[in-house]
C-alpha cells in the first residue's frame, strides 16, 4: 500500500480496539453479463448466507479429465463483507440458529480496527484474512448449509481463471486488454474496488485478475494467493502468478505471536470459495 492510505491503515493497527463497522447488506450496482452455461450436469445456484440478508451466486465450472479436475461450483466474485460479516460477528447465532460448538468451527478474533481499512464495506471483498480464517469460514458455511464448501486447489483456480483460454490471461495473451477485466496498478488509484465492476471471464467469474488476490489450497496444505491485486503490475496478474505468505504481510501487527486470523498488512488479499457436488447431485 502507498501514500496516505498506508499511513492511515498501518497506524490504526497500533491503536486500541475500536468498534467494527456495521453490517450492510446492500450490493453495488453492476451491469451483469448473462451467465453462460458451462456444464450440462451442474446449474448455477444462489447460496443464502446464514444470519444475513445476502446470497452468494455459485457458478458451475466444467471439469478437465485430462488434469483430473472434476466439475464444481465457484463463487461468482470474491467473498465480500456482506457474506463474511455473519461469520465474524456471530449473526447466525443472534438470529436464533443453533449455536455451533468450537469442535465444529472456530471463529476469528475481533481485529484491532475494522479490517476493511476504510476502503469500503458493502460490496467490497473481505480483505486482511489469513489462511486459517478463510478455511474456518468454509467450515462454518458447510456446517450451516449441509453443502461442502472449501477453497479451490491451485489447479482448480487456474482452470477456472483461464475459462478455456490458452492464457496467460483468462481473455487471451494481450496484456493491453487487462484493464477491461481487472483493477491493477495502472488503473486502481491505489485502492481496491467493489466486486464485479469489470468484465467477467467466459464462465461468468469476475475479478479473477487483479482487485483482490485470492487464497487457494496448495498440495502441501499451506496455501498461496493467486490472481494479483490492485497493487499488481500486469505480469503479476497472469494466471500462473502465485505468492506464499511472508512476514511483511503482518509487519505492523503488534501482537506476539502474530495473529493467526488477520494479516495487518494484507489489504490486497481475500478469498473465493468453491462447492463440491453432493452424493445426490450429478457430477
Amino acid at each position: 500500500m502507498k501514500g496516505l492510505d498506508a499511513m492511515r491503515c498501518r497506524g490504526a493497527w497500533m491503536s486500541g480496539v475500536i468498534a467494527l463497522a456495521g453490517v450492510v447488506a446492500a450490493q453495488p450496482a453492476t451491469v451483469e453479463a448473462p451467465a453462460k452455461k458451462t456444464d450440462a450436469k451442474l446449474e448455477k445456484f444462489e447460496q443464502e448466507i446464514p444470519g444475513a440478508a445476502f446470497k452468494i451466486d455459485m457458478l458451475p465450472i466444467p471439469g478437465d479429465p485430462a488434469k483430473g479436475i472434476k466439475p464444481f461450483w465457484m463463487s461468482k466474485t470474491e467473498i465480500t463483507w456482506d457474506a463474511y460479516d455473519a461469520f465474524l460477528l456471530n449473526l447466525d447465532d443472534e438470529k436464533g440458529m443453533t449455536p455451533l460448538g468450537a469442535d465444529v468451527v472456530t471463529r476469528p478474533s475481533r481485529p484491532y480496527i475494522p479490517p476493511d481499512c476504510g476502503y469500503g464495506h458493502a460490496g467490497y471483498a473481505a480483505i486482511c484474512v489469513a489462511f486459517k480464517n478463510v478455511n474456518e469460514y468454509c467450515k462454518w458455511l458447510s456446517a450451516r448449509t449441509g453443502k461442502k464448501y472449501r477453497l479451490a486447489t491451485e489447479e482448480e483456480w487456474e482452470h477456472a481463471a483461464l475459462a478455456g483460454s490458452k492464457g496467460p490471461y483468462g481473455f487471451g495473451d494481450d496484456p493491453a486488454k487487462l484493464g477491461e477485466y481487472a483493477w491493477f496498478e495502472p488503473n486502481s488509484d491505489e485502492s481496491p474496488h467493489p466486486a464485479a465492476q469489470k468484465k467477467p471471464n467466459a464462465w461468468g467469474l469476475y475479478d479473477m485478475h487483479g482487485n483482490i488476490a485470492e487464497w487457494v489450497s496448495t498440495k502441501d496444505g499451506k496455501g498461496c494467493i493467486k490472481g494479483g491485486s490492485w497493487e499488481s503490475k500486469p505480469e503479476d496478474c497472469k494466471v500462473s502468478w502465485r505468492a506464499e505468505y511472508v512476514v511483511k504481510w503482518q509487519k505492523t501487527d503488534p501482537q506476539i505471536p502474530k495473529s493467526k486470523w488477520w494479516l495487518s498488512d494484507g489489504q490486497f488479499l481475500g478469498f473465493r470459495i468453491v462447492c463440491e457436488p453432493g452424493d445426490g447431485e450429478k457430477k
